[in-house]
């Protein structure tokens, strides 16, 4: 199929998974990346404290609040 005939078909509202080769499919700035962070005791604790109230994990937690902070953030600077 065609560049034009695959836009075309989506456009169309057709499915063209077929044509998607989705075992190679990345998303760009979104892959994960693994990084060490150390945190005092009681900081450690006071984020469990607050995982467990919410009944999530730590990492979720922490990747929450930062996340809510890098897009306040990016809303001040806009």
């Amino acid at each position: 199929m065609k560049n034009q005939d695959f836009d075309e078909a989506f456009d169309d509202g057709q499915d063209v998974s077929e044509y998607l080769d989705l075992e190679s499919a990345r998303r760009p700035a979104r892959e994960t990346r693994r990084v060490n962070v150390d945190f005092p005791g009681w900081m450690v604790e006071a984020l469990d404290d607050e995982a467990q109230r919410l009944g999530i994990t730590r990492q979720s937690l922490i990747k929450v609040w930062i996340a809510d902070r890098l897009e306040q953030r990016k809303g001040s600077a806009a």
